[in-house]
């Protein structure tokens, strides 16, 4: 399918401008053709995500970070994904709608924005009622957020690094503190304070997530404070301790092993002292390949 914007394509920071349309593939992995690694039901968002009928993840080939540590790497280098075929996502929408999702929640899709974009539209012509989130790595552009607000309700966003120089050797991107900083601006300007239903089930906000990387303790106070300091309770923050090690981490030791319980709890602690009242926490279980989806297809093809 032909969009201009993949013409010579800046949907992302890296502004590669790859005409994509062309077949070529820009800096995410990907051409203009859609590809996706997985559309199901996931238990295992923060509660007010996957609630108790489960989140309609759909989890989308490529990415324009190229973080080290990868969790999804072989689907976000495009080792796995498959085209869609005769099925389009207006139907998985909808199929994952009638699954009882309480939401569709779009991972790592930027750019496939303007696939999304028209998507969601002519899926709500048809019935689509359930909020849409973005569940972003933080490494977008205003514009492409512009361009995606009139489909999106919910803003799942990583805050991954307030270090320039860690950021460059963990993802490939000096700039990333700068740009997820002013993508939350952003985000909070089209979503406003959290609002959630009568059951717990979030409708429309922010959710600002942060991995916790070993021996990065220092690094994640860094990010908290700032989100405290400049947003108060107004985001929902989600403070994670499920990484572990995938990829290509052996350029970086301190990446070849779990979080302890020690480095989290000192941050969890952090997060006390410094005033912060409500936020997701995980167990130590967390941090398991079970919890990582097989990218086989499922619910994206027939």
């Amino acid at each position: 399918m032909f969009f201009e914007e993949y013409e010579k394509c800046t949907l992302c920071p890296r502004m590669c401008k790859v005409n994509r349309n062309k077949n070529l593939r820009g800096f995410c992995g990907e051409t203009s053709t859609l590809r996706m690694g997985r559309a199901s039901l996931h238990m295992w968002e923060e509660p007010c995500i996957s609630g108790e009928r489960g989140s309609g993840t759909v989890f989308f080939a490529g990415c324009n970070l190229k973080c080290c540590y990868c969790q999804n790497y072989k689907l976000s280098r495009g080792q796995e994904g498959v085209e869609l075929g005769e099925k389009s996502p207006v139907d998985i929408f909808l199929d994952l709608q009638k699954q009882g999702a309480h939401n569709i929640n779009l991972v790592t899709g930027e750019h496939f924005a303007p696939h999304i974009r028209e998507a969601v539209l002519s899926a709500r012509k048809r019935g689509l009622e359930i909020p849409v989130i973005l569940n972003s790595s933080g490494y977008v552009t205003e514009q492409t957020l512009e361009y995606l607000k009139d489909v999106i309700d919910i803003y799942l966003v990583d805050f991954k690094y307030m270090n320039s120089v860690i950021s460059e050797n963990y993802s490939m991107a000096q700039d990333y503190p700068q740009v997820v900083k002013t993508a939350l601006e952003k985000m909070y300007n089209l979503a406003g304070n959290p609002v959630l239903d009568e059951n717990g089930i979030l409708q429309k906000g922010i959710i600002v997530r942060h991995l916790c990387l070993p021996e990065h303790a220092d690094d994640s106070k860094e990010i908290i404070r700032y989100i405290y300091n400049r947003y108060g309770e107004n985001v929902l923050l989600s403070i994670m301790s499920q990484y572990t090690p995938f990829g290509n981490c052996e350029k970086y030791p301190e990446l070849t092993r779990k979080l302890t319980s020690q480095e989290y709890d000192e941050i969890i602690d952090f997060c006390i002292d410094l005033g912060i009242e409500n936020a997701f926490v995980q167990e130590e279980e967390a941090a398991s390949e079970s919890f990582i989806p097989e990218f086989d297809g499922k619910g994206v093809v027939f």
